[in-house]
Protein backbone atom coordinates (compact mmCIF):
# COMPACT_ATOMS: atom_id res chain seq x y z
CA UNK A 1 0.00 0.00 0.00
CA UNK A 2 2.91 2.32 0.72
CA UNK A 3 4.16 2.01 -2.86
CA UNK A 4 0.71 2.77 -4.24
CA UNK A 5 0.43 5.83 -2.00
CA UNK A 6 3.73 7.13 -3.33
CA UNK A 7 2.64 6.54 -6.94
CA UNK A 8 -0.57 8.51 -6.39
CA UNK A 9 1.30 11.43 -4.82
CA UNK A 10 3.94 11.25 -7.57
CA UNK A 11 1.19 11.34 -10.21
CA UNK A 12 -0.39 14.44 -8.64
CA UNK A 13 2.94 16.24 -8.41
CA UNK A 14 3.89 15.46 -12.02
CA UNK A 15 0.45 16.61 -13.20
CA UNK A 16 0.81 19.93 -11.41
CA UNK A 17 4.35 20.39 -12.77
CA UNK A 18 3.12 19.72 -16.31
CA UNK A 19 -0.03 21.87 -16.26
CA UNK A 20 0.61 24.90 -14.02
CA UNK A 21 3.59 26.33 -15.98
CA UNK A 22 1.54 26.17 -19.18
CA UNK A 23 -1.34 28.05 -17.55
CA UNK A 24 0.91 30.77 -16.08
CA UNK A 25 2.92 31.19 -19.26
CA UNK A 26 0.34 33.66 -20.62
CA UNK A 27 1.15 35.93 -17.66
CA UNK A 28 4.88 35.83 -18.50
CA UNK A 29 5.70 33.54 -15.57
CA UNK A 30 8.85 31.50 -16.35
CA UNK A 31 8.43 27.76 -15.81
CA UNK A 32 10.98 27.91 -12.98
CA UNK A 33 8.87 30.38 -10.99
CA UNK A 34 5.64 28.52 -11.74
CA UNK A 35 7.00 25.25 -10.37
CA UNK A 36 8.39 26.96 -7.26
CA UNK A 37 4.97 28.55 -6.65
CA UNK A 38 3.41 25.09 -6.83
CA UNK A 39 5.90 23.87 -4.24
CA UNK A 40 5.21 26.83 -1.94
CA UNK A 41 1.44 26.30 -2.08
CA UNK A 42 1.40 22.51 -1.58
CA UNK A 43 4.46 22.32 0.69
CA UNK A 44 4.62 21.61 4.44
CA UNK A 45 4.79 25.35 5.23
CA UNK A 46 1.40 25.89 3.56
CA UNK A 47 -1.29 23.35 2.56
CA UNK A 48 0.90 20.30 3.24
CA UNK A 49 -0.84 18.36 0.47
CA UNK A 50 1.53 15.40 0.75
CA UNK A 51 0.87 14.94 4.46
CA UNK A 52 -2.86 15.35 3.90
CA UNK A 53 -2.95 12.74 1.10
CA UNK A 54 -0.77 10.36 3.10
CA UNK A 55 -3.19 10.53 6.02
CA UNK A 56 -6.23 9.95 3.78
CA UNK A 57 -4.75 7.05 1.83
CA UNK A 58 -3.37 5.45 4.98
CA UNK A 59 -0.66 2.84 5.55
CA UNK A 60 1.82 4.77 3.45
CA UNK A 61 5.34 5.85 4.20
CA UNK A 62 5.85 8.40 6.98
CA UNK A 63 5.33 11.85 5.49
CA UNK A 64 8.90 12.94 6.24
CA UNK A 65 10.16 10.05 4.08
CA UNK A 66 8.19 11.40 1.13
CA UNK A 67 9.89 14.76 1.53
CA UNK A 68 13.27 13.04 1.85
CA UNK A 69 12.69 11.20 -1.44
CA UNK A 70 11.62 14.42 -3.15
CA UNK A 71 14.68 16.25 -1.82
CA UNK A 72 16.89 13.47 -3.21
CA UNK A 73 15.21 13.75 -6.62
CA UNK A 74 15.69 17.52 -6.45
CA UNK A 75 19.41 17.11 -5.69
CA UNK A 76 19.78 14.78 -8.67
CA UNK A 77 17.86 17.36 -10.71
CA UNK A 78 20.43 19.98 -9.68
CA UNK A 79 23.22 17.71 -10.93
CA UNK A 80 21.47 17.26 -14.29
CA UNK A 81 20.70 20.97 -14.58
CA UNK A 82 24.28 22.05 -13.97
CA UNK A 83 25.70 19.33 -16.23
CA UNK A 84 23.37 20.46 -19.02
CA UNK A 85 24.41 24.06 -18.38
CA UNK A 86 28.05 23.04 -18.72
CA UNK A 87 27.24 21.25 -21.97
CA UNK A 88 26.03 24.54 -23.42
CA UNK A 89 29.41 26.24 -22.90
CA UNK A 90 31.93 25.89 -25.71
CA UNK A 91 35.43 26.64 -24.39
CA UNK A 92 36.45 28.15 -27.73
CA UNK A 93 33.50 30.54 -27.64
CA UNK A 94 34.18 31.29 -23.99
CA UNK A 95 37.74 32.35 -24.78
CA UNK A 96 36.59 34.38 -27.77
CA UNK A 97 34.02 36.25 -25.63
CA UNK A 98 36.42 36.59 -22.70
CA UNK A 99 36.09 40.39 -22.42
CA UNK A 100 32.40 40.32 -21.50
CA UNK A 101 32.82 37.22 -19.34
CA UNK A 102 35.75 38.69 -17.40
CA UNK A 103 34.09 42.08 -16.92
CA UNK A 104 30.79 40.54 -15.82
CA UNK A 105 32.51 38.05 -13.52
CA UNK A 106 34.82 40.57 -11.86
CA UNK A 107 32.39 43.47 -11.47
CA UNK A 108 29.38 41.40 -10.34
CA UNK A 109 31.64 39.82 -7.73
CA UNK A 110 33.60 42.79 -6.43
CA UNK A 111 30.88 45.47 -6.29
CA UNK A 112 28.21 43.34 -4.51
CA UNK A 113 30.91 41.86 -2.23
CA UNK A 114 31.95 45.36 -1.15
CA UNK A 115 28.29 46.25 -0.58
CA UNK A 116 27.74 43.14 1.55
CA UNK A 117 30.92 43.78 3.54
CA UNK A 118 29.93 47.32 4.49
CA UNK A 119 26.25 46.54 5.07
CA UNK A 120 27.17 43.87 7.61
CA UNK A 121 29.84 46.17 9.02
CA UNK A 122 27.22 48.86 9.60
CA UNK A 123 25.51 46.57 12.12
CA UNK A 124 28.54 44.58 13.35
CA UNK A 125 31.57 46.86 13.10
CA UNK A 126 34.20 44.59 14.71
CA UNK A 127 33.21 41.24 13.14
CA UNK A 128 35.67 40.82 10.25
CA UNK A 129 34.79 37.18 9.52
CA UNK A 130 31.09 38.02 9.44
CA UNK A 131 31.77 40.88 7.03
CA UNK A 132 33.64 38.53 4.68
CA UNK A 133 30.87 35.93 4.86
CA UNK A 134 28.22 38.52 4.03
CA UNK A 135 30.44 39.68 1.16
CA UNK A 136 30.53 36.12 -0.21
CA UNK A 137 26.73 35.85 0.08
CA UNK A 138 26.25 39.09 -1.84
CA UNK A 139 28.78 38.06 -4.51
CA UNK A 140 27.19 34.69 -5.29
CA UNK A 141 24.73 34.15 -8.13
CA UNK A 142 22.19 31.39 -8.73
CA UNK A 143 23.10 29.29 -11.76
CA UNK A 144 20.08 27.11 -11.04
CA UNK A 145 17.82 30.07 -11.83
CA UNK A 146 19.89 31.82 -14.50
CA UNK A 147 20.36 28.86 -16.82
CA UNK A 148 16.69 27.75 -17.04
CA UNK A 149 15.62 31.36 -17.66
CA UNK A 150 18.09 32.05 -20.48
CA UNK A 151 17.29 28.64 -21.96
CA UNK A 152 13.56 29.38 -21.89
CA UNK A 153 14.26 32.73 -23.54
CA UNK A 154 16.32 30.86 -26.20
CA UNK A 155 19.36 33.07 -25.73
CA UNK A 156 21.82 30.40 -24.54
CA UNK A 157 23.56 30.34 -27.92
CA UNK A 158 24.06 34.11 -28.07
CA UNK A 159 26.88 36.35 -26.87
CA UNK A 160 24.58 37.71 -24.16
CA UNK A 161 23.56 34.26 -22.90
CA UNK A 162 27.09 32.88 -23.05
CA UNK A 163 28.47 35.83 -21.08
CA UNK A 164 25.79 35.67 -18.38
CA UNK A 165 25.98 31.89 -17.96
CA UNK A 166 29.78 31.64 -17.85
CA UNK A 167 30.22 34.62 -15.53
CA UNK A 168 27.55 33.27 -13.19
CA UNK A 169 29.47 30.02 -12.70
CA UNK A 170 32.81 31.82 -12.28
CA UNK A 171 31.34 34.21 -9.71
CA UNK A 172 29.68 31.37 -7.82
CA UNK A 173 33.02 29.56 -7.66
CA UNK A 174 34.77 32.70 -6.37
CA UNK A 175 32.10 33.26 -3.72
CA UNK A 176 32.44 29.64 -2.55
CA UNK A 177 36.20 30.08 -2.26
CA UNK A 178 35.61 33.16 -0.10
CA UNK A 179 33.14 31.16 2.00
CA UNK A 180 35.75 28.43 2.54
CA UNK A 181 38.24 31.06 3.65
CA UNK A 182 35.71 32.37 6.20
CA UNK A 183 35.15 28.85 7.51
CA UNK A 184 38.87 28.26 7.95
CA UNK A 185 39.29 31.62 9.69
CA UNK A 186 36.48 30.74 12.08
CA UNK A 187 38.10 27.40 12.92
CA UNK A 188 40.94 29.26 14.57
CA UNK A 189 38.48 30.25 17.31
CA UNK A 190 35.84 27.53 16.90
CA UNK A 191 36.89 23.89 16.84
CA UNK A 192 34.68 22.31 14.19
CA UNK A 193 34.04 21.88 10.50
CA UNK A 194 31.32 22.91 8.15
CA UNK A 195 28.24 20.78 8.94
CA UNK A 196 27.67 18.10 6.33
CA UNK A 197 30.87 19.00 4.49
CA UNK A 198 33.11 16.34 2.92
CA UNK A 199 35.93 18.77 2.23
CA UNK A 200 39.34 17.68 3.48
CA UNK A 201 40.10 21.34 4.11
CA UNK A 202 37.41 21.34 6.79
CA UNK A 203 39.01 18.35 8.49
CA UNK A 204 42.62 19.55 8.48
CA UNK A 205 44.19 22.16 10.70
CA UNK A 206 45.40 24.72 8.17
CA UNK A 207 46.44 27.29 10.77
CA UNK A 208 50.11 26.54 10.14
CA UNK A 209 49.85 27.78 6.57
CA UNK A 210 48.58 31.21 7.66
CA UNK A 211 47.77 33.56 4.75
CA UNK A 212 49.06 30.90 2.31
CA UNK A 213 45.88 28.89 2.85
CA UNK A 214 43.99 30.98 0.32
CA UNK A 215 46.61 30.39 -2.38
CA UNK A 216 46.77 26.68 -1.59
CA UNK A 217 42.99 26.35 -1.72
CA UNK A 218 42.66 28.23 -5.02
CA UNK A 219 45.53 26.23 -6.54
CA UNK A 220 43.88 22.94 -5.60
CA UNK A 221 40.61 24.07 -7.18
CA UNK A 222 42.36 25.12 -10.39
CA UNK A 223 44.14 21.75 -10.58
CA UNK A 224 40.81 19.97 -9.99
CA UNK A 225 39.11 21.88 -12.82
CA UNK A 226 42.03 21.39 -15.21
CA UNK A 227 42.29 17.64 -14.52
CA UNK A 228 38.52 17.21 -14.83
CA UNK A 229 38.47 18.93 -18.22
CA UNK A 230 41.45 16.87 -19.38
CA UNK A 231 40.87 13.38 -17.94
CA UNK A 232 37.08 13.14 -18.20
CA UNK A 233 36.94 13.34 -22.04
CA UNK A 234 39.78 10.80 -22.34
CA UNK A 235 37.95 8.27 -20.16
CA UNK A 236 34.67 8.95 -21.95
CA UNK A 237 36.22 8.44 -25.39
CA UNK A 238 37.51 5.01 -24.39
CA UNK A 239 34.17 3.96 -22.95
CA UNK A 240 32.01 5.34 -25.78
CA UNK A 241 34.11 3.53 -28.42
CA UNK A 242 33.02 0.24 -26.88
CA UNK A 243 29.32 1.13 -26.70
CA UNK A 244 26.80 1.35 -29.52
CA UNK A 245 25.40 4.89 -30.04
CA UNK A 246 21.93 3.67 -29.01
CA UNK A 247 23.15 1.66 -26.03
CA UNK A 248 21.48 2.98 -22.87
CA UNK A 249 24.68 2.22 -20.97
CA UNK A 250 26.03 5.47 -22.41
CA UNK A 251 23.52 7.37 -20.30
CA UNK A 252 24.51 5.35 -17.23
CA UNK A 253 28.19 6.06 -17.86
CA UNK A 254 27.43 9.76 -18.29
CA UNK A 255 25.69 9.95 -14.91
CA UNK A 256 28.41 7.93 -13.16
CA UNK A 257 31.12 10.19 -14.61
CA UNK A 258 29.33 13.37 -13.57
CA UNK A 259 28.75 12.08 -10.04
CA UNK A 260 32.41 11.06 -9.70
CA UNK A 261 33.56 14.56 -10.74
CA UNK A 262 31.04 16.10 -8.33
CA UNK A 263 32.17 13.87 -5.44
CA UNK A 264 35.85 14.65 -6.04
CA UNK A 265 34.95 18.33 -6.04
CA UNK A 266 33.11 18.00 -2.74
CA UNK A 267 36.22 16.38 -1.25
CA UNK A 268 38.17 19.59 -1.82
CA UNK A 269 35.36 21.97 -0.95
CA UNK A 270 33.97 22.68 -4.45
CA UNK A 271 30.19 23.00 -4.39
CA UNK A 272 28.08 20.51 -6.32
CA UNK A 273 26.93 23.17 -8.80
CA UNK A 274 30.50 23.85 -9.89
CA UNK A 275 31.48 20.17 -10.06
CA UNK A 276 28.48 19.23 -12.19
CA UNK A 277 29.03 22.23 -14.47
CA UNK A 278 32.69 21.30 -15.03
CA UNK A 279 31.68 17.68 -15.71
CA UNK A 280 29.17 18.84 -18.33
CA UNK A 281 31.78 21.01 -20.03
CA UNK A 282 34.20 18.08 -20.11
CA UNK A 283 31.72 15.49 -21.40
CA UNK A 284 30.37 17.58 -24.25
CA UNK A 285 33.85 17.85 -25.78
CA UNK A 286 33.88 14.11 -26.53
CA UNK A 287 33.34 13.58 -30.31
CA UNK A 288 31.22 10.46 -29.78
CA UNK A 289 28.90 12.57 -27.65
CA UNK A 290 27.53 14.21 -30.79
CA UNK A 291 27.17 11.26 -33.17
CA UNK A 292 23.96 9.82 -34.60
CA UNK A 293 21.71 12.86 -34.21
CA UNK A 294 22.89 13.48 -30.65
CA UNK A 295 20.91 10.59 -29.22
CA UNK A 296 22.67 10.78 -25.86
CA UNK A 297 22.10 14.52 -25.48
CA UNK A 298 18.39 14.07 -26.16
CA UNK A 299 18.17 11.27 -23.58
CA UNK A 300 19.92 13.38 -20.95
CA UNK A 301 17.67 16.37 -21.63
CA UNK A 302 14.56 14.19 -21.63
CA UNK A 303 15.31 12.72 -18.19
CA UNK A 304 16.56 16.04 -16.84
CA UNK A 305 13.95 18.52 -18.03
CA UNK A 306 11.13 15.98 -18.15
CA UNK A 307 11.49 14.43 -14.69
CA UNK A 308 14.34 15.40 -12.38
CA UNK A 309 14.87 19.16 -12.83
CA UNK A 310 11.20 20.05 -12.10
CA UNK A 311 11.64 18.33 -8.72
CA UNK A 312 14.56 20.63 -7.98
CA UNK A 313 12.35 23.73 -8.18
CA UNK A 314 9.39 21.94 -6.62
CA UNK A 315 11.44 21.09 -3.51
CA UNK A 316 12.87 24.61 -3.39
CA UNK A 317 9.31 25.88 -3.20
CA UNK A 318 8.37 23.29 -0.59
CA UNK A 319 11.29 24.34 1.60
CA UNK A 320 10.37 28.01 1.35
CA UNK A 321 8.62 29.51 4.37
CA UNK A 322 6.83 32.65 3.17
CA UNK A 323 5.78 33.52 6.72
CA UNK A 324 9.32 34.65 7.51
CA UNK A 325 8.66 37.72 5.37
CA UNK A 326 6.02 38.84 7.86
CA UNK A 327 7.80 37.76 11.03
CA UNK A 328 11.03 39.72 10.73
CA UNK A 329 9.85 42.05 13.49
CA UNK A 330 12.55 44.35 14.78
CA UNK A 331 15.01 42.88 12.29
CA UNK A 332 13.13 44.40 9.35
CA UNK A 333 15.79 47.10 9.01
CA UNK A 334 18.46 44.46 8.37
CA UNK A 335 16.18 42.75 5.82
CA UNK A 336 15.41 46.00 3.96
CA UNK A 337 19.02 47.18 3.86
CA UNK A 338 20.20 43.72 2.75
CA UNK A 339 17.67 43.51 -0.09
CA UNK A 340 18.22 47.07 -1.32
CA UNK A 341 22.00 46.71 -1.08
CA UNK A 342 22.13 43.48 -3.03
CA UNK A 343 19.62 44.46 -5.74
CA UNK A 344 21.25 47.85 -6.28
CA UNK A 345 24.81 46.52 -6.41
CA UNK A 346 23.89 43.60 -8.71
CA UNK A 347 21.96 45.70 -11.22
CA UNK A 348 24.61 48.42 -11.31
CA UNK A 349 27.55 46.02 -11.64
CA UNK A 350 25.82 43.97 -14.35
CA UNK A 351 24.85 47.06 -16.31
CA UNK A 352 28.35 48.55 -16.02
CA UNK A 353 30.06 45.33 -17.12
CA UNK A 354 27.85 44.83 -20.17
CA UNK A 355 28.14 48.46 -21.22
CA UNK A 356 31.95 48.24 -21.02
CA UNK A 357 31.72 45.07 -23.13
CA UNK A 358 29.76 46.90 -25.82
CA UNK A 359 26.20 45.78 -25.11
CA UNK A 360 23.17 48.09 -25.00
CA UNK A 361 21.74 49.72 -21.87
CA UNK A 362 18.73 47.42 -21.93
CA UNK A 363 20.87 44.29 -22.10
CA UNK A 364 23.07 45.67 -19.36
CA UNK A 365 20.07 46.07 -17.06
CA UNK A 366 18.80 42.58 -17.97
CA UNK A 367 22.20 41.04 -17.23
CA UNK A 368 22.25 42.81 -13.87
CA UNK A 369 18.76 41.57 -13.05
CA UNK A 370 19.72 37.99 -13.92
CA UNK A 371 22.50 38.06 -11.32
CA UNK A 372 20.10 39.06 -8.54
CA UNK A 373 18.35 35.76 -7.59
CA UNK A 374 19.97 34.12 -4.57
CA UNK A 375 19.09 30.49 -4.05
CA UNK A 376 20.71 27.17 -3.15
CA UNK A 377 24.38 28.18 -2.89
CA UNK A 378 23.54 31.36 -0.98
CA UNK A 379 21.20 29.63 1.46
CA UNK A 380 23.66 26.77 1.99
CA UNK A 381 26.47 29.25 2.70
CA UNK A 382 24.24 31.20 5.09
CA UNK A 383 23.31 27.96 6.90
CA UNK A 384 27.00 27.12 7.32
CA UNK A 385 27.62 30.61 8.67
CA UNK A 386 24.77 30.28 11.17
CA UNK A 387 25.83 26.84 12.40
CA UNK A 388 29.44 27.91 12.80
CA UNK A 389 28.28 31.06 14.62
CA UNK A 390 29.82 33.36 12.01
CA UNK A 391 26.50 35.19 11.67
CA UNK A 392 23.52 35.21 14.01
CA UNK A 393 19.86 34.42 13.36
CA UNK A 394 19.00 38.02 12.41
CA UNK A 395 21.30 38.01 9.40
CA UNK A 396 20.39 34.43 8.46
CA UNK A 397 16.70 35.40 8.39
CA UNK A 398 17.61 38.42 6.25
CA UNK A 399 19.29 36.11 3.72
CA UNK A 400 16.26 33.79 3.68
CA UNK A 401 14.00 36.79 3.03
CA UNK A 402 16.42 37.94 0.35
CA UNK A 403 16.22 34.55 -1.35
CA UNK A 404 12.42 34.62 -1.43
CA UNK A 405 12.19 38.23 -2.59
CA UNK A 406 14.78 37.91 -5.36
CA UNK A 407 14.08 34.41 -6.66
CA UNK A 408 10.35 34.59 -7.32
CA UNK A 409 9.71 37.95 -9.07
CA UNK A 410 13.01 38.63 -10.88
CA UNK A 411 12.76 35.96 -13.64
CA UNK A 412 9.24 37.16 -14.39
CA UNK A 413 10.41 40.78 -14.44
CA UNK A 414 13.15 39.87 -16.93
CA UNK A 415 10.61 38.34 -19.31
CA UNK A 416 8.27 41.33 -18.97
CA UNK A 417 11.07 43.82 -19.67
CA UNK A 418 12.27 41.89 -22.72
CA UNK A 419 8.77 42.03 -24.18
CA UNK A 420 8.23 45.67 -23.18
CA UNK A 421 11.58 46.90 -24.50
CA UNK A 422 11.48 44.51 -27.49
CA UNK A 423 15.09 43.57 -26.84
CA UNK A 424 16.55 41.73 -29.87
CA UNK A 425 18.80 38.72 -29.37
CA UNK A 426 19.58 38.23 -33.03
CA UNK A 427 21.75 40.08 -35.48
CA UNK A 428 25.41 41.01 -35.62
CA UNK A 429 25.72 42.04 -31.96
CA UNK A 430 24.62 38.65 -30.67
CA UNK A 431 26.00 36.36 -33.36
CA UNK A 432 28.41 33.71 -32.13
CA UNK A 433 29.47 33.16 -35.72
CA UNK A 434 31.47 36.38 -35.48
CA UNK A 435 33.56 34.80 -32.75
CA UNK A 436 34.27 31.38 -34.25
CA UNK A 437 33.41 30.22 -37.77
CA UNK A 438 31.87 26.94 -36.69
CA UNK A 439 28.48 27.44 -35.13
CA UNK A 440 27.48 25.49 -32.09
CA UNK A 441 24.45 23.19 -31.98
CA UNK A 442 21.13 24.75 -32.86
CA UNK A 443 19.35 25.53 -29.61
CA UNK A 444 15.93 24.89 -31.13
CA UNK A 445 17.01 21.34 -31.82
CA UNK A 446 17.91 20.74 -28.17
Amino acid sequence: MGGLTFLIIFLILMTLVAIVPKLLMRFHFPAVVSIMLVGIIIGPQSLNIIGWLNDILGRGYPTDQFYLILDSLGLLGLVFLMALAGMEVDLRLLLAERKAVILLSVLTFIIPAIAGYYIYGHFMKDDTIGKLLYASLFASHSVGIVFPVIRELKVVRTRFGLSVLASTVITDLASLVLLAVCVQMKRHSFNGSAPGSLSIFDKLDMSATGPMFIMIFISVIMVYIALSLWLTPKCAKIMFKNLHPQDDSRLTFFLVTVLVVVLLGELIGVNIIVGAFVAGMAMVSVPQFHDHSKILTKKIEGIGYGILIPFLFLTIGMNTDMSILFNAGGNMVIVIVTVIGLVGSKVFSGWLAMRLAGFSNHKGVLAGLMTIPQLSATLAAAAVGLQLQIIDARFFNAIVCLSIITTLPVPTLVKVLINKWKVPFTGVEESLANLIPEEGPDEDAL
